[in-house]
């Protein structure tokens, strides 16, 4: 690696903490309070960067602490700084709720919170979103997210999930 490549790879290690700093510390007091009942896992494949708006198509499976695991596809926007190429990026958040269990099918609906990611050839992001079935679910991030390209993104995420 270059000395040009080495501080740029370092420069966006560092924005990625002090940003998952910033997200984990946005972190809904609702979601503290709730308990995890069990993992969503989404993937997205390639997108670009608008400046102030970007999104992907995702397919996700929420993998419940008791039951069946259950598929789902949707959309991840952002709104915001958001600028380069990503080829392939996988997120996977806990799910929390206010009570233990839940409906099948009730992670459907609309999700919106704090987003941030930095990458250059791979990198690293979070995203802490609330919504669902009224409002009711949060995902937090578990890891965090992988991708490979050239990216930066800060500001508002928002996933849309449907049932497949």
């Amino acid at each position: 690696m270059t000395g040009k490549n080495t501080m740029a790879a370092r420069a966006a290690v560092l924005y990625v903490i002090g940003l998952l700093m910033a997200v984990s510390a946005a972190t809904p007091a609702s979601a503290q309070s709730s308990v995890k009942i069990g993992l969503l896992t989404c993937t997205t494949g390639p997108q670009i960067g608008e400046i102030v708006f970007s999104k992907a198509k995702t397919r996700c499976t929420f993998h419940p602490d008791v039951g069946e695991d259950e598929n789902y596809h949707g959309e991840i926007r952002k709104y915001g700084l958001d600028v380069g190429v990503e080829a392939r990026s996988v997120i996977v958040w806990a799910v929390f709720s206010p009570q233990t269990g839940y409906a099948p099918g009730s992670l459907a609906g609309v999700y919106v919170g704090a987003t941030a990611d930095a990458t250059i050839g791979v990198g690293l992001g979070a995203n802490v979103l609330v919504g669902g079935s009224n409002k009711q679910f949060a995902l937090q991030p578990l890891s965090l997210q992988t991708q490979a390209g050239f990216n930066i993104a800060v500001g508002v995420g928002e996933l849309v999930l449907t049932e497949r």
